[in-house]
């Protein structure tokens, strides 16, 4: 591992650089960093740390040769002015995921992939793990639970858990971040067509799945769910040096309102649910029977896994009303999570609201592949801001494209966050469910807010 004590973040900002930052700083480094936007927590939670930058904004000034490691986020540019000054220098520049490698490289490597589940799946692997006090470094893109920061890096840690993202690695680098962690340990959840401003086509999105799946080591382990068609056809290739494990959602029944995982005779209740979930957690289960944790330690602990933020969150409930909030915006997560909340919930109506905000679930092309996917919720509704639209140059949508898109009679269409506000304050919530999903933030809706005015 690389003898380095001072590090500068260029867009220290992000959700994952953040963390970092702060990982490395509790670690011992001289941290510093530049961003020309840090939002909430980011701007608190480095204040605390005394590693905020003063000012906001790019200065090159910042950049000299005292500087170990630049490390380089994805929200800076190009020509970013503390990039230039970094090459000019030759100083040593990483993408975030050449970092973590570079940190991780005596350790044992796991990385969980997947268009979606991955968040989870790590997170679980990091609560069996913490729960009996095996030590492990991570890096996980949700807040969880009983963990300080959502990235630890130590010298003393003999493996890291690593969700690995497909997305690029920086403005330099469009190698798919997975790809340079280097995997001893591979796991893929799922293959649903996303980043479609990145890989255009479906076949291209696959691809990169397909190289993640080659890059598994002689002698390493390659995991996947075997009712993902994507996934069997790229994990399941024959080598005889890469041992293949299947997994599928495993066994379980619903209970006034408690989900229950079944082993033999024995039962455990759940602080989760929904069939996605079955799935993660026997992806979980699997990689964890390869780090020494037999099945009366997982189910042991397992049950006290509450979920990571923003996955089936819950923001507020009553006897007869739940408000969730979830990450979903994909296709696939939309029809994974409103399928789980109804079947959990059969006894009570559901409205789900999906806040289009991402640059592929807000193209006009892309639009279509929503098709049949929000069936399970008794009022579907989708929101988008056309600001939103405008503002990623993307060409304009409209409320009659989204309905017709989506192929639902039932669905409501909203572009006006304060209407459907007004709206679902009006509605009468007993016995009904509220599910929120969205990767943003429904244009600055107050949504503990709005959840504790419909529980009351």
């Amino acid at each position: 591992m690389p003898n380095i004590d001072k590090v500068h973040f260029i867009a220290i900002g992000g959700s994952a650089m953040h963390n970092l930052a702060l990982a490395l700083h509790h670690k011992g480094y001289i941290v510093s960093g530049s961003d020309d936007e840090i939002f909430e927590p980011s701007r608190t939670r480095l204040a605390k740390e005394g590693i905020l930058p003063k000012e906001l904004g790019w200065y090159p000034e910042k950049i000299d040769t005292s500087i170990d490691a630049v490390i380089l986020g994805m929200h800076a540019r190009i020509d970013n002015p503390e990039l230039l000054k970094a090459q000019q220098l030759g100083l040593k520049i990483y993408s975030y995921p050449e970092y973590i490698y570079s940190q991780s490289v005596d350790k044992q490597r796991i990385v969980i992939a997947g268009s979606h589940g991955k968040t989870t799946i790590t997170s679980m692997i990091l609560h069996v793990l913490k729960f009996h006090n095996k030590k492990c470094d991570y890096l996980v893109g949700a807040q969880l639970e009983g963990f300080d920061t959502m990235v630890k890096l130590s010298d003393d840690a003999p493996i890291i858990i690593i969700e690995g993202d497909e997305y690029l690695s920086s403005p330099t680098d469009r190698t798919p971040k997975f790809l340079h962690y280097h995997h001893h340990i591979g796991l893929v959840s799922g293959i649903s067509w996303d980043h479609i401003n990145v890989f255009p086509t479906f076949d291209e999105y696959v691809r990169q799945f397909d190289a993640f799946a080659d890059a598994t080591p002689k002698g390493g382990i390659l995991i996947y769910s075997e009712k993902d068609a994507a996934a069997s056809v790229i994990c399941g290739k024959e080598r005889e040096d890469v041992q293949r494990i299947e997994y599928e959602a495993h066994k379980n029944e619903i209970k006034d309102g408690i989900t229950y995982l079944i082993n033999g005779n024995e039962k455990y209740a759940l602080e989760i649910f929904g069939k996605h979930n079955m799935k993660n957690i026997s992806g979980a289960k699997k990689v964890l029977e390869k780090l020494g944790i037999n099945d009366s330690k997982f189910y042991e602990a397992i049950q006290s896994f509450k979920g990571a933020a923003n996955r089936l969150e819950v923001l507020q409930k009553n006897h007869s009303t739940t408000v969730y909030k979830d990450f979903a915006h994909a296709p696939s997560k939309l029809k994974a999570t409103t399928n789980a909340v109804k079947k959990q919930f059969s006894d009570r109506e559901l409205t789900a609201v999906l806040e289009l905000h991402t640059f592929s679930s807000l193209n006009k092309q892309f639009l279509s592949e929503y098709k049949d996917t929000f069936k399970a919720a008794d009022e579907p509704i989708v929101y988008f801001n056309p600001h939103t639209v405008a503002h990623k140059k993307l060409e304009m949508i409209t409320a009659e494209e989204v309905k017709k898109a989506f192929n639902n009679d039932r669905l409501k269409v909203y572009t006006n966050s304060t209407e459907l506000q007004h709206d679902l304050l009006a509605k009468t919530w007993a016995k009904r469910n509220l599910l929120l999903m969205s990767s943003g933030n429904f244009d600055g809706l107050n949504l503990k807010e709005l959840a504790t005015n419909i529980t009351q």
